[in-house]
């Protein structure tokens, strides 16, 4: 289970992915209550950041990288997976996918 994050900390990329549209991704913070940003001006390295957490207290965040473009919030993009280690990020991608 996903919930709202309650900590905030760096995170880094262990080549972990998940292809998804930005509107799903969205949704879920939403419905969750978790917070996110959401630039999607094309204009920085990231247009949309998510912070997640596990029931377990695994947090995770999940971004574009580098698209420099307006992204379609209904058109799947391939985003990053930040976490401590690469099994936080394995972790946050399978809660991802049975999420949304």
């Amino acid at each position: 289970m996903i919930k709202r994050a309650t900590r905030f900390k760096g995170t880094s990329f262990h080549h972990v992915t998940i292809i998804t549209t930005p509107r799903k991704l969205m949704d879920l913070a939403d419905k969750i209550g978790a917070t996110y940003y959401a630039g999607n001006d094309g204009e920085d390295k990231t247009n949309f950041d998510f912070d997640f957490e596990t029931e377990d207290g695994v947090y995770f965040t999940v971004y574009d990288w580098k698209e420099y473009r307006i992204l379609d919030l209904d058109k799947t993009v391939e985003f990053h997976i930040g976490g401590e280690s690469a099994s936080d990020c394995r972790i946050g991608k399978e809660i991802l996918n049975e999420s949304i």
